[in-house]
Parts: structure tokens; C-alpha cells; sequence
């Protein structure tokens, strides 16, 4: 109840602020931006599309200062990254739908210019050189299908064209972050053929100290390239080449025991932010991807568009577990996981008809090879695990508009998938296939103001569950949400003010949960059934020319209606890592003579890491601001990220781990451009 408080104060605030406003400058020409996306496959208006949506233009993302994918969720209703403490590990969290990393599976799948990023343990993207980010909520099983359950994340980066520019930045801030960027793209021959290219350097110490040797533990730095070439041989003719690598250099990670982690090794309770470890681990992993698209317009309504892609993650980590001067848990990690995948469509649209069909296929191969060192007989171990898979899709995709204001929506997928698992000599198989549909209406009371309706269907693939020995447990199936939406697009006063709300609710079965077998062994199994139900708002608003505001808010309740195992029965306890609420507020003027400043307050609401709900991450706010003067060429901004150092803290691993969260950073950035 407490942030409902403080969003209708803050709505009345905005409210009595708009009146002054736009009584005064009534008859001046300002207005908020219309933004095209992609995110259903072909190009439309995001007040026309029948989702709940939340769009990052390129200027927004500068604005924001958005750097990754954690900060486009901390500007989203609903939507929150849990950070693992290891890079690159992050598991998104969508209206309180959560993928354990090891699934190697997410709820919310992301898309760069077509790539699949659909592995919890490589869910990470360099917000460099974006056109926009559109980030849709509710199940998008009918055009995206697995790991689209709760949503999408699609990225757009930008193409290079006649017009040669370039950028060069960098950074400077607190615990000795350095960043510094070179981009450019142009054209090599004009109206045929055009380049780009991308360079990022970026370093930072960490804020978790080795008490023996006083340095930190978890020191960063990352080096990003990517290249790209595009060639229009013809007018209706597009082809662009791409390919990317992200190199990791980092030390340990942001974690520790918890005082019952600790006990549980016979250790002392560790001092907070502070580790006591008899080796420093490291992470020297790499996440390359390559892509080529081509969009050819055969006629003035038809597309048809092809994607190719593949990605790798390859890891080198050594990590200690137990961050104790002891070899209790080290573990040294060379996994690698490849995804190779095409998608074939077409899209139709005229006056009355806006059709999408195609089809798709991929190729998953995860390597799984560690070492485990351990003083404990019976924890040491080496293993080398395989999993191999396949799948293909055809989906379908319509509206049809009857009459002026009325729309019918459809959409139906058809998926198959298979998996193979294999460990020295030992192999589990299985397949799976599942139908998912979308029907849905559109009324448009007038221009400004849209309602919708639907119904859809999204899943969560299957997996294996490698040390099982009975065969009921060998493997789990998929994990299905319907959900039942309801919304309205709206715009006011010429479209200086944007509102948007969605209602939704969702019937969730066969959940994938960790069930307790007895007290020895626990494995991943469809044993759960859930509801969820929530809402959420969004606001844009800009009453005169440099000024804009921007709100969102999003409550979320997802519990089990079913739930028990050997350790118990969790029937009506919360999901864990779904937070109660998110809300962002900002506030942002753009002077005609290059002052710029902005402030934002995010946060979300508490949320359980466990299914007995014993432990909580409580409610948390944070405080960015952003100051700078601007020129055509030339920027200078002085930044703050969590200004107040408010500690957001969770325990996670049964309370095993803690999971330290970032410190206030500070910093100053200067940009060129030509």
C-alpha cells in the first residue's frame, strides 16, 4: 500500500504541475515522441500494439544512463535482473516469472537484431550503438515461443548509412572506474555498401575486500568489439553482417557465506563486505556472436526477412565457493554453450490486414566441465557433461481490422524441441512439443485511445536433472503460464501526455521447483501450480519545450496454490524472486542553451529467495541524478548511480550465500562526436 501512496501523490504533484504548465504555454508546439517498434515482426506505432510495452529510444538510453540490461529492468514495471554475483550470470525476472540459471533456460527471452539470448548464464548485452529497446510483457509464445513465457526483450542496434559519423568517450569515477569508447560507421560506397564498428574498454575496482591481503576481490574489467557490414544492392534489398565478442577479465564476484553458511563450515560470521579467502578466483570468459539478416521488400505490403545467427559463451572461471582460508568448495569451470539458429517470415500488411508467418529452427550444444577441490571426503569430484539440442517452430500471427475501431487478433505456434544428455557413457533423452495460441481484441474508442483484451499462452522448456537415479526424476517437462490481459493505450492534450495500464492475470502450471525428495536429495520437477495477478502504469509527459517527466509502477502477486515435498508444505507462500512492486520517477530538462539535469528514484518492493519464505530481500529505493551541459558535438556530464550507498543486500541458496549489492558510484563522462 505504501507505494501506491507515493505514486498517487506523486501523480497529483504531476497533475497540479501539468495545469500550471500547459495553462501557460498553451499554444506552444510540444510533444512526445511517436516511437515505430519491431518487437511483433513487423513495424508498427507502440500506442497500436495490444501489449504491455515499455520503449528505450537512443536518446533514452543516454538519458538514463543505461548500460545493461540490469538498468533497463530498474526503469520497467515488473521487470528486475537478479545478478548472481558471477558475470554475465543474470536471471530476469518478469511479473514474478523466474529461470534458474542452471536451467540454462529463461523467462524472459532477449533479442539483438535477431539473436537468441535465451541462457540465464550468458543474459547480458553491451547497450552500445542502440536504436531502441522494446520490452514486452506477458506471454509471447505465438511469435517468439520458448523462454518467452512472461515476456521479450527485443534490441535494435542502429545501421550504418550514407552519412559517416563517429564518437568518442570516456569516463572517469569513483573506486577508479575507467571507460572509454570509440564508435564510427559510414558509408564505403555510396547507396551500396556501408561499415561500423565499436570499441569498449571498461574497468573498475570492486568493494569486497580480502581481509588478508587488504585488496579487493572482485575488480572488474571488460573489453567489448563489434563490426558490421551492410549492403543494399538494391532498393527493396537489405543485408547486414554482424559480429561481436565480449571479453570478461574479472576477479571473484559480489558474494559471501552467510553467518548460517559459515557455521556450517565450523568459520566465524563474516564481516560484511569482507572476505577471508585462501585464493583469489577469477572469471576470463567470452561471449562471441555472429549474425547475418536480410529484409527484402518485394512489394510495397510484403516482406520477407531472414535471420541467421549464432552465439557462444566460453567460459574460464576458478571460483571459491566458501570464501574461507580453507579448501572446503573451489571449483574451476570450462563450460561452453552454442546456440546456432534461423528464422525464415513473411509479413503482410495493408489497410485491413497485418499478417506475420514463418518459420524457425536452432541447434543448442552446452558443455558442462568442472573440477570440484574439497578437504571433505566424498565433495571433490571432476565432470564432464553434454547436452545436445534441436528444435523447429511454424507460428502465424494476425489482425484484422472490422470495420473503423474493432480489431480481431490471432496467433497460433507450433513447437518441437529435443534434448540428449550425456556423461561418461551415460545418456538421458527426451522431446517435447507444445501449441501456443493468442486471441485477442482492439477497440479504438477514438485516435488517442485504445483498449485491448487477450488471452496467451507461454512456456519454459524442459530439462534433465543429471545426478537422478530413479527414473520418474530424470527429467522435468515444460513449465506453462496462460494469462488473461487487459489494457489501455492513451494520449492527451496533442500528445503532450502518454498513458498506458494493464491489468493482467496469470494461471500457472506445472511450475519447475526445486522439490526436496528426502533429506539427501532434491531435484528440479513440475511439482508446483501457481496464480499470479498484477497491474501496471506507465506515464510520459512533457507540458513545455526541455521539461519531461516519466513514472511507472508495477505490483505483482504470485503464489503457489500448490506445493509440497518432504521438507514441507508451501501452499499460498510466495514465489521466490518476485518482488511485490517496482516504480520508477524521473524528472529531466533540456535547455535550448545546453543545460541539461535529471533525477531518478527506482526501486522494488520485498521479495522471498526461498519457498518456505524465510528469507527476504526487504524493500528498497534508489536515487540517480545526472548533470551536464550539452553542445552539437560536444557532451559533459557529471553522474551519480545510487547516491545515498542504500545497501539492497539479499540472501539467496537455501541462506547459504549473500549476494552484496553495488555501492554509489560517481563519475563524470565526456563525449565527442564527428
Amino acid at each position: 500500500m505504501q507505494i501506491l501512496k507515493r505514486a498517487g501523490r506523486f501523480f497529483m504533484c504531476l497533475a497540479m504541475t501539468w495545469m500550471i504548465f500547459a495553462q501557460a504555454q498553451a499554444q506552444e508546439s510540444v510533444q512526445v515522441d511517436s516511437i515505430t517498434i519491431t518487437a511483433n515482426k513487423m513495424e508498427e506505432n507502440v500506442q497500436d500494439v495490444s501489449a504491455g510495452i515499455t520503449v528505450f529510444t537512443e536518446k533514452s538510453i543516454s538519458d538514463l544512463r543505461i548500460d545493461s540490461i540490469s538498468d533497463v529492468a530498474a526503469y520497467t514495471p515488473n521487470f528486475m535482473i537478479y545478478e548472481n554475483g558471477i558475470s554475465g550470470a543474470n536471471a530476469p525476472v518478469m511479473r514474478g516469472m523466474f529461470a534458474d540459471i542452471h536451467s540454462h533456460s529463461v523467462s524472459a527471452g532477449m533479442y539483438v537484431d535477431g539473436v537468441p539470448i535465451l541462457d540465464g548464464m550468458a543474459y547480458e548485452q553491451d547497450m552500445l550503438d542502440i536504436e531502441r529497446i522494446e520490452v514486452l510483457k506477458g506471454p509471447q509464445g505465438t511469435l517468439y515461443g520458448k523462454s518467452s513465457e512472461a515476456g521479450v526483450i527485443n534490441i535494435v542496434t542502429k545501421k550504418p548509412g550514407n552519412i559517416f559519423t563517429g564518437k568518442i568517450a570516456g569516463e572517469a569515477g569513483m573506486d577508479n572506474k575507467r571507460k572509454a569508447l570509440v564508435s564510427m560507421s559510414g558509408p564505403m560506397k555510396k547507396d551500396k555498401l556501408y561499415f561500423g564498428i565499436c570499441a569498449l574498454q571498461d574497468e573498475k575496482d570492486g568493494w569486497v575486500e580480502d581481509k588478508n591481503s587488504g585488496e579487493t576481490v572482485d575488480d572488474i574489467q571488460r573489453r567489448y568489439g563489434s563490426a558490421k557490414l551492410r549492403y543494399t544492392p538494391a532498393d527493396n534489398l537489405d543485408i547486414v553482417l554482424q559480429g561481436s565478442i565480449r571479453q570478461y577479465d574479472d576477479e571473484q564476484g559480489h558474494m559471501n557465506l552467510t553467518p548460517m553458511g559459515a557455521a556450517m563450515y565450523g568459520l566465524a560470521a563474516p564481516e560484511n563486505r569482507k572476505v577471508t579467502s585462501d585464493f583469489s578466483g577469477g572469471n576470463k570468459s567470452k561471449i562471441s556472436s555472429q549474425s547475418l539478416n536480410v529484409d527484402w521488400d518485394v512489394t510495397e505490403n510484403l516482406k520477407i526477412t531472414s535471420t541467421t545467427a549464432h552465439r557462444k559463451l566460453s567460459k574460464d572461471m576458478v571460483l571459491d565457493y566458501d570464501f574461507s582460508p580453507q579448501t572446503f568448495l573451489h571449483c574451476v569451470n570450462n563450460d561452453s554453450n552454442a546456440k546456432l539458429s534461423q528464422e525464415l517470415r513473411t509479413g503482410f500488411s495493408n489497410e485491413k490486414l497485418k499478417l506475420v508467418t514463418g518459420f524457425y529452427a536452432d541447434k543448442d550444444k552446452i558443455v558442462s566441465d568442472y573440477t570440484l577441490y574439497s578437504i571433505i571426503p566424498g565433495m571433490a569430484m571432476a565432470s564432464k557433461d553434454e547436452i545436445k539440442g534441436t528444435s523447429g517452430s511454424a507460428f502465424t500471427h494476425a489482425g484484422f481490422l472490422l470495420g473503423e475501431k474493432l480489431t480481431i487478433l490471432g496467433g497460433l505456434r507450433y513447437d518441437y524441441q529435443k534434448k540428449e544428455y550425456e556423461s561418461a557413457g551415460y545418456s538421458i533423452d527426451n522431446n517435447w512439443d507444445e501449441i501456443s495460441p493468442k486471441i485477442g481484441v482492439e477497440y479504438k474508442i477514438k485516435p488517442t485511445i485504445m483498449t485491448y483484451a487477450g488471452i496467451s499462452k507461454g512456456y519454459l522448456s524442459g530439462g534433465f536433472n543429471p545426478y537422478a537415479h530413479e527414473q520418474a526424476y530424470l527429467s522435468y517437462d515444460e513449465e506453462k503460464l496462460w494469462s488473461y490481459e487487459i489494457g489501455a493505450k492513451s494520449s492527451f492534450f496533442d500528445n503532450r501526455l502518454i498513458l498506458n495500464a494493464a491489468v493482467y492475470y496469470m494461471d500457472i502450471d506445472d511450475l519447475q521447483v526445486h522439490e526436496m525428495i528426502d533429506s539427501a536429495r532434491s531435484y528440479t520437477t513440475n511439482a508446483a501450480r501457481a496464480t499470479g495477478k498484477g497491474f501496471e502504469l506507465e506515464l510520459t509527459a512533457m507540458p513545455v519545450r526541455g521539461l519531461s517527466f516519466m513514472a511507472g509502477v508495477g505490483l505483482s502477486d504470485v503464489e503457489f496454490d500448490e506445493f509440497k515435498d518432504a521438507a514441507g508444505n508451501y501452499k499460498g507462500n510466495k514465489k521466490p524472486y518476485a518482488p511485490e512492486y517496482s516504480f520508477n520517477v524521473g524528472v529531466q530538462y533540456r535547455s535550448v542553451t545546453g543545460f541539461y539535469c535529471r533525477a531518478d528514484i527506482t526501486g522494488y518492493g520485498g521479495m522471498y529467495t526461498d519457498k518456505k519464505n524465510e528469507f527476504k530481500r526487504d524493500a528498497y529505493e534508489l536515487v540517480n541524478a545526472k548533470i551536464g551541459y550539452e553542445t552539437e558535438k560536444f557532451d559533459v556530464y557529471i553522474y551519480g548511480k545510487n547516491i545515498f550507498d542504500k545497501a539492497y543486500d539479499s540472501v539467496y541458496g537455501d541462506g547459504f550465500y549473500v549476494n552484496y549489492s553495488k555501492p554509489a558510484e560517481a563519475g563524470v563522462t565526456i563525449t565527442y562526436r564527428f
